[in-house]
Parts: structure tokens; C-alpha cells; sequence
């Protein structure tokens, strides 16, 4: 009797202990989340998530306070310090509804809620995508074209910023209502439906080709880009081009091993600043040799043999589209979406316009591919290393990007996948996976040696990819999905890009393609 009298003390006060254990506990990380500290990463946050549900029944056979969450209404059993416990460990300080019922409802499964972003951020993302460094080219474009080239910067800035708009208007369907509901979130999902019922994945496949040519065809650009700057800045080292090249490649071959890209982000924000500085370095200049200015070098004819190349710099300069469904379907007010849009490509416009011009007004004929170069050597070799380490940082965004499109379509596919999965069962990468992303860092570099002329690249990638998502794409996508509720001159804008589109596409690819036939029989008999 007295041994069993002792075990129930020894059991109360056991319990008592872990209880008020428990709500220290609480007490103190409740106030963590109102100081605003918070778990360091996303998988940290489910880390977290995943201990409170797993201890759920043993806090219930302890016959512990379970605590809830004042966003759901729920009333704890102990006192009201117990509510701001666990489950306060997340990103944005507030915690999941608590597993108050394990049989059913949403609380069964781990769910991560990703914030959404304000109009004013996914402005800065547009800003970032289409005034990143390739606007150094956009000078040589004003070189070949003149006027007309100042013009298509305009034009192709309106043309963008419709098509942006006509692409996430193919998301959306009336209900019985005659609601505007989301039924598609990508840019494939909008290809799969225009192609539906006879080729349901056609389209699909044409977008993701397009998608690998353009993020390659800009891993190849970031290396070219930094074997002229780095040759251009030490003339009289003994290295060439080419072997500038290998050494960046070089450094980029851990790009292969990356399993995702938090390391590299956080220098994102950075990079940019550093390229805005550039810019601003780069007009200071010319602003102070406004006397020189070349104004009667600006003419209106054209040369008819390298300004088609012209066209696809400027279009390539503004390509966007493939990550605006994602980009509208993550913004706090999508209706913000249009607006955004005007302002960030009016933005655009102005800046690219400003920079091409005045950078031409200053080197006339001497304008070079990339106008870094045409800068006094004392300036240039500073600008241009920055510009390097900014490429050579950006390189990983596109690569990543291209190896997951990759890796899905021939390796995770499920039983259609081509290959093996690329990662084991303990998430580590196999054999052929590396080598598959090796393969792809040594394809860059080979395309950079062979072919290392910036302008023909760019303009090549710009006729085929960036006018095909950018103009024609989202034409006939607008008229394919909501032909019966266009009005005639949305009809006649959709038409009418298409087939400026088109014809500088094929124009812009022809001569490009020819240009790099040409540069690559003379770089393989040198």
C-alpha cells in the first residue's frame, strides 16, 4: 500500500514538474516570437512543426497543456501564457494551427505557407530580370540601327509589358458566376491547354525546349561576357580570351554539386546593387564628355546585315515572361499585376533608352559589344571586375534552373522519365547526375570558346526564344483560349505581333546564325 501510495506522489510530481517545464517553456518561446526571432530557415521551421505533431500523444498521456493558437479560437487547458508556445516557431512568427485533431481536417499534414509579395517586390523581380547586366549590348544595337534601334527599345518594352499581360489573363476563366477564377498556374499549363484535346503535353514540351534553350544559351552569355571583360581588362597579359574563359569555368564547376541555391541568393540582392552602380559609373563618364557627343553619327537608315541582330539584343533585354504566372500568383493583390507592369517596363524603357543612347553619343563608331570595353583602361579593368564577379555569381540562377527542367523531364518524370532518378534514397546525387550537370558546365564553356562573340549570341537567343515567349507564344495563346471574348482590337494586337514578331524573328535568327557559322569555322581552322 505504501509502495503504491509513493508511486502515484512520484507520478503527480513527475507530471507536475514536466507541465510546469512545459510552460516555461512556452512562456519563453512565446516571447522569442514577440522580440521577432525566428527559425533561421525554411526546413528549420518544419523541423519544428514536425516535433510538436510527432510529441502530440505523448503530451496527451502526460496529460499535458496542449497549446493552441488564438487565430483558431482554441481554449487550452492551462493558462492563457501556454498559447504563445511551439507552435510560434516559423518564419513569419506565427505558428500553424495546432493538431488538435489528428483524425482529420488540414491539420494532418505539414503544410508550408509561403508569403506573398507586395506589387512594390515583384516590381523589383521584373526590374531584375529585364535591366539585368545584358543591357551593356544595348549600345551596339543603337550602332547598327540608329533611330530605328532607339525606336524597337520602345517598342519592344510596349510589346512586352501586353503580352506579359495577355499571359496572365490566359490563366484565368470565368465561373457560372462570371467570376474570374485561377484554373492554371504556369506558363506550360497555358501551352498543355491550347493544345488539349488532341496533343494535351505539346505545348508543354515546346515551352520547356524553349525554356532550356534560353536559361543555356544565358549560362553561355555570362561566360563569353567574362573572358572579353577580363581579356579586355589586361590587354597585355600573356592569357587569350579563350583561356579567360576556362579559368571562369573553372570556378564555376561546383555549380554541379549544388542541391539548391540559399547560398547564392543571398548575394542576389547585392549583385544588383553592384551592377546599378556600374550603370550609374558608366553614364557619369559619358555625361562628362557631353561636349564630344557624336549627334550627326545618329542617323535613320540601318545596316541591313547586322541590324536584324540588333533586334534580338533589345527583345533579349526584356524577355520575362516564363516566371510571371508564378510571379502574379505569389503578390498579395494580383489585381496590382498590371500596374506593376506598366511601370516597371515604363522604367525600363526610359533607363535602357537614356543608357544606349548617351553610351553611343559618346564612342560613336568605336561603340564595341559590350560598352565596359570602350572605357579608359585605369576604369575599365575596376568595372569590368565587378561586372565578372557578377556574372560569375549570377551563372548558378539560370544553370540551377536548367539542370531542374532537365532533371524533371528526363529523369522524375515518373514511369515516363527517360533515366534513372538522379538522386538516391538519401537524397544524395548519383553518378550520371553529376555527370549531367558536369556535362552541361563543360557545354557552356566549349559554346564560349568557339563561338566567343557576345552580340551574336545574344541576338541569337533573342530571336529564337526570347520572341518566341515574349511575342508569338503569348498571341496565340491570348487568341486560342479567349478568342470569343475578345474585343476587335485586342484581335488585331494579337495578329499584328505575331507577324512583326515572326518576320523579326526569323530575320534576327537568319543573320545570327549565319554571324556564328561564320565566327565558329574561324575560331576551329585558328
Amino acid at each position: 500500500m505504501a509502495t503504491l501510495i509513493r508511486g502515484k506522489l512520484s507520478n503527480k510530481l513527475s507530471n507536475a514538474a514536466t507541465a510546469v517545464s512545459n510552460k516555461s517553456q512556452a512562456k519563453v518561446s512565446g516571447m522569442f516570437a514577440r522580440m521577432g526571432f525566428q527559425a533561421a530557415t525554411d526546413d528549420e521551421a518544419l523541423g519544428f512543426a514536425a516535433c510538436d505533431d510527432l510529441d502530440y500523444d505523448h503530451r496527451q498521456g502526460m496529460q499535458m497543456d496542449i497549446l493552441t493558437s488564438d487565430e483558431i479560437g482554441g481554449e487550452g487547458s492551462g493558462d492563457g501564457d501556454a498559447l504563445e508556445g511551439d507552435s510560434h516557431y516559423q518564419r513569419d512568427g506565427t505558428g500553424p494551427p495546432s493538431s488538435a485533431s489528428k483524425d482529420g481536417g488540414p491539420n494532418n499534414e505539414l503544410s508550408e505557407v509561403r508569403p506573398k509579395i507586395t506589387a512594390w517586390e515583384a516590381g523589383w523581380n521584373v526590374t531584375n530580370a529585364i535591366q539585368g547586366m545584358f543591357v551593356l549590348g544595348l549600345p551596339y544595337a543603337i550602332l547598327h540601327g540608329g533611330y530605328l534601334g532607339l525606336f524597337l527599345i520602345i517598342f519592344a518594352a510596349v510589346v512586352c509589358c501586353y503580352t506579359g499581360k495577355i499571359l496572365i489573363a490566359c490563366l484565368y476563366e470565368e465561373d457560372e458566376d462570371g467570376q474570374l477564377v485561377r484554373v492554371r498556374d504556369s506558363y506550360v499549363d497555358i501551352a498543355n491547354a491550347c493544345c488539349a484535346p488532341r496533343f494535351p503535353s505539346l505545348g508543354g514540351h515546346v515551352v520547356n525546349v524553349a525554356q532550356i534553350i534560353e536559361l543555356v544559351m544565358t549560362c553561355i552569355l555570362y561566360v563569353v561576357v567574362s573572358g572579353n571583360l577580363m581579356y579586355n581588362s589586361f590587354p597585355n597579359s600573356p592569357l587569350s580570351q579563350k583561356s579567360w574563359a576556362i579559368i571562369a569555368t573553372a570556378a564555376l564547376l561546383p555549380c554541379a554539386f549544388l542541391k539548391n541555391l540559399k547560398a547564392v541568393s543571398k548575394f542576389s540582392l547585392l549583385c544588383t546593387l553592384a551592377h546599378f552602380v556600374i550603370n550609374v559609373l558608366v553614364i557619369a563618364y559619358c555625361l562628362s564628355r557631353a561636349r564630344d557627343w557624336a549627334w550627326d553619327k545618329v542617323k535613320f537608315y540601318i545596316d541591313v546585315k547586322k541590324f536584324p541582330i540588333s533586334i534580338g539584343i533589345i527583345v533579349f533585354s526584356y524577355t520575362s515572361q516564363i516566371f510571371l504566372p508564378s510571379l502574379e500568383g505569389n503578390m498579395q493583390r494580383p489585381s496590382e499585376f498590371h500596374c506593376m507592369m506598366k511601370w516597371t517596363h515604363i522604367a525600363a524603357c526610359i533607363l535602357k533608352g537614356l543608357f544606349a543612347l548617351v553610351a553611343y553619343l559618346t564612342w560613336a563608331d568605336e561603340t564595341k559589344e559590350v560598352i565596359t570595353d570602350n572605357l579608359p583602361p585605369t576604369i575599365r579593368a575596376v568595372v569590368n571586375i565587378f561586372l565578372v564577379a557578377k556574372a560569375l555569381l549570377s551563372y548558378p540562377l539560370p544553370f540551377f534552373a536548367a539542370v531542374e527542367v532537365l532533371e524533371k523531364t528526363f529523369f522524375q518524370d515518373g514511369g515516363r522519365a527517360f533515366f534513372p532518378d538522379c538522386y538516391g534514397g538519401d537524397g544524395r546525387l548519383k553518378s550520371w547526375g553529376l555527370t549531367l550537370r558536369c556535362s552541361l558546365v563543360v557545354f557552356t564553356l566549349l559554346m564560349a570558346i568557339y563561338v566567343p562573340h557576345f552580340a551574336l549570341l545574344m541576338g541569337l537567343t533573342g530571336s529564337l526564344t526570347g520572341a518566341g515567349l515574349c511575342f508569338l507564344l503569348p498571341s496565340i495563346f491570348h487568341l486560342k483560349l479567349l478568342w470569343r471574348k475578345l474585343q476587335w482590337h485586342h484581335v488585331f494586337f494579337d495578329v499584328s505581333i505575331f507577324v512583326i514578331g515572326g518576320i523579326c524573328s526569323i530575320s534576327g535568327f537568319i543573320h545570327s546564325l549565319e554571324g556564328l557559322i561564320e565566327a565558329f569555322r574561324y575560331n576551329v581552322e585558328d
